[in-house]
């Protein structure tokens, strides 16, 4: 599978995806992590104009498979964290949004490599029933550092995978 940026003329391809990873949440006992209408198309906009969304391509239809955002730097939602801590306070790369169109399999695994060539650490976080992702990040080796808060206030899980090891001798 190949990564590419994702552009305007992705756009709809993209609403379709996250409106099939939508329903597959609901499916699977997560109906409120992005309820009816997240992410909102103005958002994935925003993340095309920024240079942080990709999409992943079936190599063998040529067609959108997956969609992602990448942003390495600070997250807002991330500097408060509850009941634990994070692995270090590094520079650190965050994936939001992940979906996939259901039909290509590896696509959660092609969007880990392809972020872990490009930061020393990730994080993530997670809906607490979104079951599905929690194993996908623990099989993986991601840690569960504790919770956070996104924008909307809504708790969420927080992951980190250390790629290399810390720069710094501080720890939370």
């Amino acid at each position: 599978m190949n990564i590419r940026k994702t552009t305007m003329k992705d756009l709809d391809q993209i609403l379709s995806i996250y409106a099939y990873a939508r329903k597959q949440m609901r499916l699977s006992g997560n109906p409120d992590q992005w309820g009816e209408d997240k992410p909102s198309p103005e958002l994935i906009k925003n993340d095309i104009q920024n240079g942080s969304s990709y999409v992943i391509i079936d190599p063998i239809s040529n067609d959108i498979a997956g969609v992602f955002t990448f942003i390495i730097g600070d997250d807002p939602t991330y500097q408060r964290i509850e009941n634990g801590s994070w692995l270090n306070h590094d520079t650190y790369g965050t994936i939001h949004r992940i979906a996939s169109c259901g039909t290509q399999k590896g696509i959660f695994r092609c969007c880990l490599a392809f972020c872990e060539t490009l930061a020393p650490n990730i994080r993530i976080d997670t809906h607490e029933c979104n079951r599905t992702m929690q194993h996908l990040l623990e099989s993986n080796g991601y840690i569960k550092c504790g919770r956070i808060y996104v924008t909307d206030g809504s708790p969420r899980i927080a992951y980190q995978k250390q790629i290399q090891p810390a720069t710094s001798n501080h720890r939370p």
